[in-house]
């Protein structure tokens, strides 16, 4: 799901080492602000729809074996995010509204589907690892930004590590294997990790690419944030398998 749109506004080669300016750092800031209130978002709407027992009858559904899942309208909302994205890279509609809009759009929908954490479980445990996972972000980021290495082929390589992780992701819906979920989660955590750090160069070099388009900015704006946050999103919720106190 991180891959939204890195076939769209692709810079093109630039060197790593950049000198930093006022215009860089307003980008990069208005990109972080909507991933702290997009984060801010989800984590409302998912206590909500984890916590308040209309919205969970809703989205979620217990079978006969105890095992907790989704209703058809909860797989709609789960499933709603990659759809956006699909149609928005068939469509390459990079507008600032268009941007602006997918974004919100799918940090909503992500959130109102992570409600489910809540029931899997503790608060404390999800707490404790939003802290570790911003944590580590933060200095991921801080690393993608400030390193004069590029790190363009890095983040290709954790691209195709990613596939790989997805079709193995499928492989246990097949293969109940406890080792193979744990080396996924393990994987999964090292390729977001290294993503976080990515894009985040991959934002700073496309910012001297797009100049002084103040549409384009805009709309870069909105997917950088969009990147990032799935990049944050994911982490955490592999993060969560090795640190989250189940309640079923």
């Amino acid at each position: 799901m991180s891959d939204f749109n890195r076939g769209l506004l692709r810079p093109a080669a630039v060197p790593a080492d950049m000198s930093v300016d006022a215009g860089l750092r307003g980008f990069m800031l208005g990109v972080y602000n909507k991933v702290g209130l997009g984060l801010l978002l989800s984590a409302a709407l998912a206590w909500v729809t984890g916590n308040y027992p209309p919205a969970q009858k809703l989205l979620f559904s217990v079978d006969a074996y105890g095992h907790l899942g989704y209703t058809i309208l909860g797989l709609v909302v789960a499933f709603a995010p990659l759809a956006i994205l699909l149609f928005q890279a068939f469509a390459r509609r990079t507008s600032p509204q268009s941007a602006a809009f997918t974004y919100w759009a799918i940090v909503s929908l992500i959130g109102a589907s992570f409600g489910m954490l809540f029931i899997l479980y503790s608060g404390v445990s999800i707490f404790q690892t939003f802290i570790v996972t911003a944590a580590a972000f933060g200095g991921l980021s801080l690393v993608g930004y400030t390193t004069k290495r590029d790190l363009s082929g890095f983040g290709s390589f954790l691209i195709m590590g990613l596939w790989g992780l997805i079709f193995a992701m499928i492989a246990t819906i097949f293969f109940h294997s406890p080792a193979l979920v744990f080396a996924i989660n393990l994987i999964g955590v090292l390729i977001f990790a290294g993503l976080i750090a990515a894009d985040t160069q991959r934002l700073k070099m496309m910012y001297y690419q797009i100049g002084g388009d103040t549409a384009a900015m805009s709309a870069a704006t909105s997917w950088g944030a969009l990147s990032l946050y799935l990049d944050f999103i994911n982490l955490f919720r592999f993060l969560l398998y090795f640190m989250g106190g189940s309640r079923r």
